[in-house]
Formats: C-alpha cells, sequence, structure tokens
C-alpha cells in the first residue's frame, strides 16, 4: 500500500468511502441530515479539493486525507480497513510537515476523538454547533511537536 495525490477518476470511490465510513459511524445523523451533507460532499467538496489517497497493490484508494496547511480537514478510511494503521499513517505525515497540527471532531463521534487524542492531540476549545449551525457540537484539538 502507499500514499498518492487523488485524481479526478478517484472521486465516486472516495465519495463511497466517505459515504461508509459516515454512516458507520456518525449514529447521530439522520437521515436528512446524511442526505444533506453527503450532496455537499459530492457535488461540492470532492471535486473541489486535494485530497492525499491510502490504495492497494491495484491503486484502489483505501482511505483519504485533505488538509489546509496544517489543518486536518478530512480523513476518512474504508471501513473494511479500519484497524490496519492507515489513520495513523495519514497524521504522521502531517505531523512530519508540520510544528503544529490541529483537526475538529464532532463530540457525538468518541471514537475519532479517542483516535487523535491517541495520536498525541489534545482537546483546546469547543463549539456548541457545527459550521453550519446544526446542533453537533465540534471539539477542536491540536498537536504540537515540543508538547
Amino acid at each position: 500500500m502507499t500514499f498518492r495525490q487523488a485524481r479526478a477518476h478517484d472521486h465516486a470511490r472516495l465519495f463511497n468511502i466517505w459515504h461508509a465510513a459516515v454512516v458507520a459511524t456518525h449514529h447521530f445523523l439522520s437521515e436528512a441530515d446524511l442526505a444533506e451533507i453527503a450532496d455537499v460532499v459530492k457535488t461540492q467538496y470532492l471535486p473541489n479539493a486535494d485530497f492525499t489517497v491510502f490504495v492497494d497493490a491495484s491503486d484502489q484508494p483505501q482511505g483519504f486525507m485533505g488538509c489546509t496547511d496544517n489543518n486536518i480537514d478530512a480523513l476518512f478510511v474504508a471501513p473494511a480497513a479500519h484497524g490496519q494503521g492507515i489513520g495513523k499513517q495519514f497524521v504522521a505525515r502531517v505531523k512530519e510537515q508540520f510544528d503544529t497540527v490541529t483537526v475538529q471532531v464532532n463530540e457525538q463521534q468518541p471514537q475519532a476523538h479517542a483516535f487523535y487524542r491517541a495520536c498525541g492531540f489534545k482537546d483546546v476549545r469547543r463549539d456548541p454547533v457545527d459550521d453550519a449551525g446544526r446542533p453537533f457540537p465540534i471539539v477542536h484539538l491540536e498537536w504540537r511537536r515540543d508538547a
């Protein structure tokens, strides 16, 4: 398995990874919330952002990460590949590049929160709603090289 930059033909696979991962982990979302967010991810986010993908031997993405500078905007791994260290490898790559790395997670997603804390991130702030004003609290975390 290896990392590479996502290509336009990967977008359908990335959406499928995103959707399967969200269904498996974001139990707090209603069907309507999921449909609304999925539309934005599929039509606006995936076609317009840069991603690094982790691919298997057949060059099939198994996970992807998008960052803006030192902020992890998105990190999703196909549920069938959970527990294989892919997420940790993505985080390690970002940590190699920056002295400080930030990320935000839904408070109702304790697995993601625990994952980042296990990677050395610390809670720095909590917002009571998400960026769209929905009642999904967001926890902001930060990792510092010298901490």
